[in-house]
């Protein structure tokens, strides 16, 4: 591939989650391809400060923003801002997400909502508030970030799972809907990557999971952030309505 600075050129692309981590690897991907950025995070924090003084050192414009995609009323806000700064969004990508993980007979019913709010009432709001955009100018891309436990199905995850496998449902169908407007809808599916989260698991149990993976590693953000900017840019122009599988072989 030509990996060129201005993949994303002229594009503005929003970044839910992206204070840290997927979605910060994501985020300063795409600015230092050439996109002007709007990354939201829940709460704020050092983290989501490091990750804009990152973008803007490399000379790209963003717009930080906090706030819950489950909450439609901020998601309203979001999109306002976004219009007013940039005059809208042409790149969204779908990444914030919780974990709440329990076994289903002791799960409550708030943490099975807030894992399903967070990441599927998030990119509907997301992608219901700037679709009609992207529409409008004949241009746009969608991309959800799911995981293999949507297709796997992981003990005590059952919410988790249930979310990230809506994704992938939420993206075919809207990819149908919005293919004659040059608006392309995709996901990518994560396997088990090096974050935060990831370094809670003792040494041990991380390196019996990895041993699992066929390219017997754990997989960086950055892996992760590439396959988006694939995703965000003109060389995916043809592809619509797919999952693109980064998980290094854990699940085939």
């Amino acid at each position: 591939m030509n990996w060129t600075s201005d993949l994303c050129r002229g594009r503005t692309a929003l970044v839910t989650g992206g204070a840290r981590g997927i979605g910060a690897a994501i985020a300063v991907n795409l600015a230092r391809h050439g996109a002007q950025l709007v990354v939201n995070a829940r709460t704020d924090s050092a983290e989501l400060a490091q990750t804009i003084e990152e973008i803007s050192a490399l000379g790209a414009p963003v717009l930080a923003s906090v706030g819950d995609v489950s909450d439609a009323a901020y998601v309203a806000r979001l999109a306002a801002a976004a219009q007013e700064r940039f005059g809208g969004v042409d790149i969204l990508v779908n990444n914030a997400g919780v974990i709440r993980d329990k076994p289903l007979a002791f799960m409550k019913e708030e943490e099975w909502r807030e894992v399903l709010g967070v990441s599927l009432d998030g990119a509907f709001h997301c992608s219901k508030a700037f679709v009609k955009g992207m529409m409008k100018r004949r241009w746009g891309r969608i991309i959800n970030v799911s995981s293999i436990s949507a297709l796997s199905g992981r003990p005590g995850q059952a919410n988790y799972s249930a979310a990230k496998a809506g994704l992938i449902g939420f993206a075919k169908s809207l990819a149908r809907e919005v293919a004659p407007y040059n608006v392309l809808v995709n996901t990518a599916v994560v396997g088990l990557v090096d974050t935060r989260m990831t370094r809670q698991i003792p040494r041990d149990t991380l390196e019996e999971i990895a041993a699992m993976v066929p390219l017997q590693r754990v997989g960086q953000p950055r892996e992760v952030a590439d396959v988006c900017l694939f995703l965000a840019s003109e060389m995916s122009s043809y592809l619509t309505a797919t999952e693109i599988n980064v998980s290094g072989g854990a699940y085939i």
